[in-house]
């Protein structure tokens, strides 16, 4: 807690979860950190130590897959120790492949939240394939929950005073409602449900090799139409 305390001193409202995941990278064996608030199933990345960090968050949620996804489903941990052998490479094979040619060898996932909703995760990813001792498994969980705290108690738009001031927690994922913008242009376009219209985005995405988001952009831009097929 102390580190934590220390680690967001004198930040201001959207520093503060980039400054919690460097926290994260100080505090435990793990080369890269990222957090997301999760809606509908999307991971909305407010903040990473890295840009490693968050190119793999941004491919979860490309994806639809990945353990964070599964953190979030789940409301429990998630240890991904080895992308490159065994149960984990079954269990997310696309994903396992795409954060491994990135340099990453291992995800770990925990909930934030309370027992009976998640609403994001604290990823935490290492170079090297690996578990967590007991030790360092209760700091993340306690991490996890200091972020829950943290981000929770960062101003809304609608408590903010002054226009111009940092940018608060709503403000934080701008980027990201381009996609549920781009998702109801999709939904009107197709008639479809927002769920299927979000996998059109996400499966033309991986088809192109390209982020959900930046797919995205270019819906709501008018540069790109998803066809009925």
């Amino acid at each position: 807690m102390d580190a934590l305390a220390e680690g967001i001193r004198g930040a201001g409202p959207g520093e503060v979860p980039a400054r919690l995941c460097d926290v994260a990278v100080e505090l435990l064996p793990v080369t890269g950190a990222s957090v997301s608030l999760h809606s509908d199933g999307m991971p909305v990345q407010l903040g990473a130590s890295s840009a490693q960090a968050a190119y793999v968050t941004e491919l979860q949620a490309t994806l639809g897959d990945g353990p964070c996804q599964s953190a979030a489903e789940n409301g429990a941990p998630v240890l991904a120790c080895d992308l490159t052998a065994g149960r984990d490479v079954l269990r997310w094979p696309v994903f396992a492949q795409q954060a491994t040619a990135a340099g990453v060898r291992a995800v770990y996932s925990m909930p934030l939240g309370s027992d009976s909703v998640c609403v994001g995760t604290l990823d935490l990813y290492r170079d090297t394939p690996g578990g967590l001792t007991d030790r360092e498994l209760r700091t993340a969980r306690l991490m996890a929950g200091m972020m829950t705290v943290a981000l929770m108690a960062l101003p809304r738009a609608e408590d903010a005073g002054d226009l111009d001031d940092e940018r608060w927690l709503s403000g934080l994922a701008t980027d990201h409602d381009q996609v549920y913008q781009a998702a109801g242009m999709i939904m009107a376009q197709l008639g479809i449900g927002t769920g299927e219209a979000l996998a059109r985005l996400r499966a033309h995405a991986f088809a192109h090799g390209r982020m959900a988001l930046d797919v995205a952009r270019d819906v709501v831009a008018h540069r790109l139409r998803l066809d009925q097929d």
